[in-house]
C-alpha cells in the first residue's frame, strides 16, 4: 500500500441558481488543463420531495507526477432542494439548477504510488520509509506545495464560477503560470 499525506479539507457552500452541467465542465476542463484524470466514483439521486431533489456525487481527480509520486483530489458534492428552472439568456431558453450545494475537496500526495516498496517483505517497507523520509523528503515537500496551490486554484475557479469572488487569484504567480 502506498504512503500518503493529506491536505486540509477545502469547502465551498452556495445557494442559488447555477448551471450544474457547467460545474462538471469547469472541473473536467481544469483537470485536463493540468494533466489530471477525472472519475465519477458515485452518483446518488434521491427521490424529490416538495422542495426538490437531493444528490450526492463523489469525484476523484488523479495525476501521475513521477514514477514515485502521484496526486489525488477527492470531491464530495451534496445538493439539497434541487429544482430545474428555465431562464432566458440572450434570447435563448436555458435550464439552470436552483439548489443548496456543499462541496468539499480533499487532496493527497501519494508516495510509492506503484506500491514497489509495499510489495514484498518488511525490509522493502522499511527501505521505502527510509527513501521517503531521507532521500526524497525535499522533493516530496515541493510536490505537497504544488498540490496545495493547485487545489486553491481550483477552489478559486469554482468560486468564480458561482460568482462568489473577484477576478483576482492570490496565488496566481506562485506556480509561475498565467
Amino acid at each position: 500500500m502506498a504512503n500518503s499525506s493529506e491536505h486540509p479539507t477545502i469547502t465551498l457552500h452556495y445557494t442559488g441558481l447555477f448551471d450544474f452541467d457547467g460545474l462538471y465542465v469547469a472541473v473536467v476542463d481544469w483537470a485536463k488543463n493540468y494533466g489530471y484524470m477525472w472519475y465519477e466514483r458515485s452518483y446518488k439521486h434521491k427521490v424529490p420531495n416538495p422542495k426538490g431533489a437531493e444528490q450526492e456525487l463523489d469525484w476523484l481527480i488523479t495525476k501521475k507526477v513521477t514514477d514515485y509520486i502521484g496526486f489525488e483530489i477527492w470531491f464530495q458534492i451534496h445538493t439539497w432542494d434541487q429544482t430545474e428552472v428555465e431562464v432566458e439568456v440572450d434570447g435563448k431558453k436555458k435550464t439552470l439548477t436552483n439548489a443548496r450545494i456543499h462541496l468539499t475537496m480533499n487532496g493527497k500526495v501519494i508516495y510509492d504510488r506503484q506500491g514497489r516498496f509495499a510489495k514484498g517483505n518488511r525490509f522493502a517497507q522499511m527501505l521505502g520509509d527510509w527513501y521517503s523520509q531521507y532521500i526524497y523528503k525535499r522533493e516530496i515537500e515541493t510536490y505537497w506545495d504544488q498540490l496545495y496551490y493547485r487545489m486553491w486554484n481550483l477552489h478559486a475557479i469554482l468560486k468564480k464560477y458561482f460568482e462568489m469572488q473577484t477576478q483576482k487569484f492570490a496565488y496566481k504567480g506562485y506556480l509561475k503560470e498565467h
